[in-house]
């Protein structure tokens, strides 16, 4: 039997009646650590959307009774930080090295990596106090954290840098290197974007629908976007759209199988048109309706319209086509 050596200060109270359980059956346990303003709620949000139990800002010496007792029919997600109560970079380390050697868990640490610069930023435009400097300026609190997590970032066996990424980006992210492993299937996300602001990050596939007939030319359409039942008709009067749409439909419908058997767990599809707001909407709606009803998993977001009047929901919408949030959290 392998024995595992835990740091004095995690050490469990006794020994996990499951030691002998078989390493094909062990525990799946992914840590997610970075700077506060790294990403770190909004990762551990998006494992918990692939299926983890997620923990945010568990004390370390309460980690290891999460081996105890029957084995979990759930993989589990762990957000630690500085902030955490007992935490401290030497304690941490230890129980990284204690639980990598444990033959009843596979480990991974997860580090959210981001600049200063970005980081601040953030805080800015939050105005949230810095964990680490709650009665400071937030640089202080941000200088601190880089420095005391330096050790953590090198031990890292991910490294995910959040500063180019928005928070879709990031959930896409750890999509592609978690979501095959808890059988939540491919999940597509669907987007429409403006020409004039370039392609958005992180698209597997891009599509332009500026040869589309364009409802901004007709004045009563022009301040509704491509959820408006009329823009939606203007859009598919044009003799284009039945073609287009039926070989986008084949196209999609050939690859996203294809994808899925590859063990893909994300795939982001891109339509662009020239002010993202009439014809790549509609697409992106039509497209997201008729996925949902075929069985996948899809997510749609309209980039030009984030930051605008609420989503407007279709009426009967299937409930596996969401929009989503653009808001940064720690």
């Amino acid at each position: 039997m392998t024995e595992t050596t835990w740091p004095d200060a995690v050490r469990p109270a006794a020994a996990p009646a499951c030691a002998s359980r078989r390493p094909d059956a062990a525990v799946r346990l992914v840590c997610v650590t970075g700077p506060a303003g790294a990403g770190r709620t909004t990762a551990i949000a998006a494992l918990e959307d692939l299926g983890f139990e997620s923990i945010a800002n568990m004390p370390l010496d309460l980690v290891p009774r999460l081996l105890d007792g029957p084995p979990r029919a759930r993989p589990i997600a762990l957000g630690l930080d500085a902030a955490t109560r007992g935490f401290s970079v030497e304690g941490f380390l230890d129980l990284v090295g204690a639980l990598d050697r444990d033959p009843r868990v596979r480990f991974t640490l997860v580090h959210l990596d981001c600049n200063a610069e970005t980081l601040l930023r953030r805080f800015s435009e939050t105005r949230r106090r810095h964990p680490s400097a709650p009665a400071e300026h937030p640089a202080d609190g941000i200088g601190r954290d880089l420095a005391l997590l330096q050790p953590v970032r090198e031990r890292a066996d991910i490294l995910i840098n959040t500063a180019d990424l928005n928070p879709h980006e990031l959930r896409a992210e750890f999509g592609r290197w978690f979501g095959a492993e808890t059988g939540a299937g491919l999940a597509v996300s669907l987007q429409s974007f403006s020409y004039k602001r370039g392609a958005p990050r992180g698209l597997d596939m891009v599509f332009d629908c500026r040869f589309l007939r364009n409802p901004y030319w007709e004045p009563h359409l022009r301040g509704s976007d491509g959820r408006n039942a009329d823009v939606a008709a203007h859009i598919r009067a044009d003799p284009r759209f039945d073609p287009f749409l039926a070989r986008l439909r084949d196209l999609i419908d050939l690859l996203l199988p294809a994808h899925a058997e590859e063990g893909k767990a994300h795939l982001a599809i891109g339509f662009g048109c020239t002010g993202g707001q009439h014809r790549s909407v509609m697409i992106v709606e039509t497209l997201a309706e008729a996925l949902a009803q075929a069985g996948w998993q899809v997510s749609k977001r309209h980039r030009e319209l984030e930051g605008r009047a609420p989503p407007v929901r279709r009426e009967g919408e299937d409930a596996a086509t969401t929009e989503a949030g653009s808001e940064w959290r720690a």
